[in-house]
């Protein structure tokens, strides 16, 4: 007997997922990489700097130690679960439910993630111009609580549409997200979407990760982690150049955080439809890695 077949506003939805994954450039992108050529060219000058090496150390200790608190990640499923209609009373039982249903429950999600964003980069761009010591120091805490912030925004999308973000696959899968929208170069971006490929097809099949012993789990996510410090950091070093801190820190935590908020909309949609119609449903951008966490070195 043939399976489930996906809904209409399903079908469309995955015709959209496709369309992000394969952009059409337009103007605004253009636009967009010509605004950031300055600001690359001013975080290069700035981490050639004496002293730039131990901004990234502090930004990236303060996310290993978040990473390694299991609270920071708390995303109240119950409280989730609750805003369905009608409601759900568990994590697998959204596995049934049409993603119509799924999309209506997140609402205005990115929106809240995207001013909290916007407030928290504008103060520590402020910070910023104190000095190199004391701009320093703000950068690094910044950098820390934006990767926090949206952590929690992957972890909450993650929550609304059934994975479970205490498991380890899921903690992985949502830290090549964060990859994913730091990414500096087209490179990078097929690095992290080949490892998000990799793990949710290996979710959808069901397969054990016995593989990823705890160690191993580790090693990846401190590799993973470093790169995001380093890439963050380039870009908030811009914050030091006299009255434009304030505009280009919140505007750059407002812009990293809508670029997360929309791979975790569609990564977790096709995901979600994964689970309920099949792991082939996940489409392909770039070939699969041999092993997890490989290439975020030189992407």
């Amino acid at each position: 007997m043939p399976g489930p077949t996906p809904s209409d506003y399903e079908q469309a939805a995955l015709g959209a997922i496709q369309a992000w994954k394969r952009p059409a450039p337009t103007r605004w992108d253009r636009a967009m990489k010509l605004l950031h050529k300055p600001i690359d060219a001013a975080g290069d000058v700035a981490m050639k700097a004496l002293g730039v090496e131990w901004i990234i150390e502090k930004a990236f200790g303060g996310f290993i130690g978040l990473l390694g608190d299991g609270a920071a990640l708390t995303v109240r499923p119950r409280a989730i679960l609750a805003e369905f209609e009608p409601p759900v009373g568990s994590l697998a039982e959204l596995a049934a439910v049409d993603l119509e249903n799924a999309d209506r429950a997140i609402g205005f999600l990115a929106t809240k993630y995207k001013s909290l964003a916007l407030a928290g980069g504008a103060a520590a761009g402020a910070a910023g111009m104190a000095g190199p010591v004391v701009g320093g120091a703000a950068i690094a805490a910044d950098v820390t609580a934006l990767l926090t912030l949206n952590l929690r925004a992957v972890g909450e999308y993650a929550t609304y549409y059934g994975f479970d973000m205490s498991r380890q696959e899921e903690r992985l899968f949502a830290l090549n997200v964060l990859g994913l929208a730091s990414s500096p170069s087209d490179a990078a971006k097929a690095v992290a979407m080949s490892q998000l490929v990799k793990i949710a097809r290996l979710v959808a099949q069901k397969k054990t990760w016995r593989e990823l012993e705890k160690h191993v789990f580790v090693q990846i996510a401190q590799r993973i982690a470093k790169a995001l410090a380093i890439r963050l950091t380039k870009a908030k070093l811009a914050q030091v150049i006299p009255a434009a801190g304030a505009v280009l820190g919140g505007g750059f935590n407002a812009h990293y955080t809508a670029r997360v908020c929309d791979a975790a909309y569609f990564l977790y949609r096709e995901r979600f439809l994964a689970r309920k119609y099949g792991a082939e449903l996940i489409e392909a951008t770039a070939a699969e890695p041999s092993d997890f966490g490989k290439g975020y070195e030189t992407a």
